[in-house]
């Protein structure tokens, strides 16, 4: 490609031979201070995938133990939440972090729809697994007897798999229609990411289908989710409203750490997508460890045995001087 050709690319001009990449604008004309959103997105980005990592060990070794209380479904869909939200916001961050330090940030169209297609299909099997953690307390708190000959290892890991599957049929179609779109020109994304919205407009050709489809699909997999998991808890309620207060206590204390990520989840996407792409998976392993005393107890455990090994080590070290 000649000189002037890829000026014009740059400049976010038409390409004869058709685009094979693309500018992602993001927030370039914020000059000088993007840095500091640098920093705060780095430290977020640091934050979430350090807090989801200690949350799959701690669960880890909790459904390790040789305890069979703490054998609970939670922890098993606990740990596939937190390796979802760690995988989910490194679809993004890390590429707009390096966008942040370069004049130009580009993505080749492959890479951007494959950015595309990992990003919403996260998201969607996220809120699958809220879903199955919905049904999860629905029967521990309606169908206590009945709790552990239902929630057997192969039912979990059909609830993970249906997940992952329903936000990858929800997800694929729209993707695959828009990836086959004529891109002729212009290639700037204004966004820090392959947004789908973004990109669409950058067809040289009618998006109708595109867009009906991809929104029919964000109302099945929001509303899908959304019932599922309000069903769910209007069940628990009405189980509830007949317990005794005592009893009442303990379930809401089982459900308190649910309903706080599942209502940030959904209120959530009225926030601007940047903000949303790293808000929930820093949220959810500060407000499971919180609440839950396992977590809080294993978390203790590893905490001594690191000031021990510490201080053993120092010792050896003032033994050797």
């Amino acid at each position: 490609m000649s000189t002037s050709h890829r000026s014009s690319s740059v400049n976010g001009t038409r390409e004869p031979d058709g685009v094979t990449f693309f500018i992602l604008q993001g927030l370039s004309s914020l000059g000088d201070r993007q840095m500091i959103l640098f920093v705060i997105l780095l430290l977020g980005y640091i934050i979430t995938q350090g807090g989801n990592s200690m949350i799959i060990f701690l669960s880890d070794q909790i459904i390790s133990s040789t305890d069979p209380k703490l054998h609970s479904p939670m922890y098993f869909f606990l740990a596939n939440l937190s390796f979802v939200d760690m995988v989910y916001t490194t679809t993004t961050i890390p590429k707009m972090l390096v966008g942040f330090l370069s004049d130009v940030s580009t993505i080749s169209v492959p890479g951007c729809f494959l950015q595309m297609f990992f990003f919403i299909q996260l998201g969607i099997t996220s809120r699958g697994i809220l879903t199955a953690m919905a049904y999860d307390r629905y029967l521990a708190i309606c169908h206590p007897l009945h709790y552990t000959s239902i929630m057997t290892q192969h039912i979990q890991l059909l609830l993970i798999a249906g997940a992952w599957a329903f936000g990858t049929f929800c997800t694929l179609p729209a993707n695959l229609i828009t990836w086959h779109q004529p891109y002729c020109g212009p290639n700037v994304v204004k966004h820090g990411w392959g947004d789908p919205s973004s990109v669409r407009r950058l067809a040289c050709a009618d998006t109708s289908v595109d867009n009906t489809v991809s929104l029919s699909l964000a109302l099945v997999a929001l509303l899908t989710t959304g019932v599922l998991i309000l069903t769910s808890y209007v069940l628990i309620g009405i189980s509830v409203s007949r317990m005794s207060v005592a009893q009442r206590l303990k379930a809401f204390g089982t459900c308190v750490s649910h309903l706080t990520v599942v209502s940030i989840s959904y209120t959530v996407r009225i926030i601007v997508a940047v903000l949303y792409a790293a808000l929930t998976p820093f949220l959810n392993p500060v407000i499971y460890s919180l609440r839950n005393k396992e977590l809080q107890e294993s978390i203790r455990r590893t905490l001594v045995r690191f000031r021990s090994a510490t201080v053993s080590v120092t010792k050896d070290i003032s033994t050797v001087s």
